[in-house]
């Protein structure tokens, strides 16, 4: 638990649904008469025909504890994930609005939640990140952080609770809709193992307890391996030290790209995908052409650097940007009174000669000399005056059109 006293901590928000669960964690909450501001925020699903009037209850309890009460009113859209999970997104898009930096947010989940979710990983299949289920506190993208404290206490137990506060709460519906994965485990198998295995949550809770331990390890072996491959952000996607990458461990080098997909908030590849990174993008020859795509991603290696790009992004813009040429950088500034100045896309063939050089070469070696990304190219904007091909994106001027210095000048920029 937060320290009480902690004065940049000093707002408290519980998720309440006006369940069992957070109406015992909002009750024992209240009753702490802590120095903090209690704020309970209800997210109304719009699910059930019943949802406004839990949220009246809900506001009703809140006024009898003389506690804050907020609630939103989300669309939930089942994206092909499920109904229950499109529901916990908007939920928790929701809790980062309203959770501020330096705040608390506490949920409700419990041992049973615990059990349940632990025995749904292992049935779609998971390593040690997934068998670690719910974590007890993780901090929030808002710069909140996320308290689940009535993780050691079982369903039974908070029941307990509530019958000797003699408390209500709302019952949903459709808990008892055993269509849904969760409720099938919960009315279902849990009775089942509960009678076999009386202690089994107090063990699963040990077992996802130790993955975390493990998960926590591993991610600090995977943030010291992103540190030695150099991690850069690019024109487009983030790149690491391929060559690197393919010296380590099978096992290493996957737990190094699981931990770098994560940080760039990528969805991981499935178990498919993996197999054909290890067999495609690991054993190929250093000049493969090779793309790893998967959902809106993919991974390719180029130049020594392994890429991890959107499958689709929009096209770079280039920017002019009026300004001095400076010393000793002169060659990167355009003249700035060249007339009628126009941005093209390659149509192929071109050719120019870039200041300093010789002679003129094809676009096409010289950006092979210039080792620009293939996947960049095509999208590669070229700055032409009356007809004359003056400058190639931000990575030449090419010969007769360089700014002198101290002559105003234009500085091409090429981004997002």
């Amino acid at each position: 638990m937060p320290q009480a006293d902690d004065s940049a901590c000093s707002v408290w928000w519980i998720g309440f649904s006006g369940g069992l669960d957070s109406t015992v964690l909002l009750h024992a909450l209240a009753h702490l008469n802590l120095p903090v501001t209690l704020r309970a925020l209800h997210i109304n699903h719009q699910i059930s025909p019943n949802a406004d009037v839990w949220q009246q209850q809900c506001e009703q309890f809140c006024k009898q504890l003389n506690v804050t009460f907020l609630a939103e009113k989300v669309q939930v859209k089942n994206s092909g994930k499920g109904i229950e999970d499109a529901a916990r997104e908007a939920r928790y898009n929701v809790f980062e609005r309203f959770v501020d930096e330096g705040n608390y947010l506490f949920t409700a989940h419990h041992g049973n939640d615990q059990a349940e979710t632990l025995l749904l990983r292992l049935l779609r299949g998971t390593g040690p990140r997934g068998l670690a289920a719910i974590a007890g506190e993780r901090k929030l993208t808002s710069g909140g952080v996320l308290i689940r404290p009535l993780l050691h206490f079982s369903r039974t137990e908070l029941e307990a609770y509530a019958h000797t506060q003699q408390l209500n709460w709302v019952d949903d519906e459709s808990n008892q809709d055993d269509h849904y994965d969760r409720n099938f485990l919960r009315n279902q198998i849990m009775p089942l193992l509960q009678s076999r295995w009386p202690v089994f949550m107090r063990k699963w809770q040990q077992t996802a307890e130790l993955c975390a331990q493990q998960e926590n390890l591993l991610e600090e072996f995977a943030q010291q391996d992103l540190e030695h491959a150099k991690l850069r952000t690019e024109r487009v996607g983030q790149s690491i030290d391929f060559l690197w990458l393919k010296s380590l461990s099978m096992a290493r080098r996957q737990n190094l790209l699981r931990y770098w997909l994560r940080t760039a908030n990528c969805e991981s590849p499935e178990t498919a995908h993996w197999q054909q990174l290890e067999t495609q993008l690991f054993n190929a020859r250093e000049d493969s052409n090779i793309d790893i795509s998967w959902g809106k991603y993919s991974l390719r290696p180029y130049q020594g650097r392994l890429f991890l790009l959107p499958a689709e992004f929009p096209l770079l813009e280039l920017q002019l940007v009026e300004t001095i040429a400076v010393e000793n950088a002169a060659s990167k500034y355009l003249r700035a009174d060249l007339p009628d100045l126009q941005i093209r896309n390659r149509a192929g063939g071109e050719r120019c000669k870039p200041a300093g050089r010789n002679h003129s070469q094809t676009l096409k070696k010289l950006l092979q000399e210039y080792q620009l990304e293939p996947w960049l190219r095509d999208a590669l904007p070229l700055v032409y005056s009356e007809e004359h091909l003056v400058a190639v994106g931000d990575l030449w001027i090419c010969d007769g059109y360089v700014a002198a210095e101290g002559d105003p000048a234009l500085q091409l920029i090429w981004h997002r």
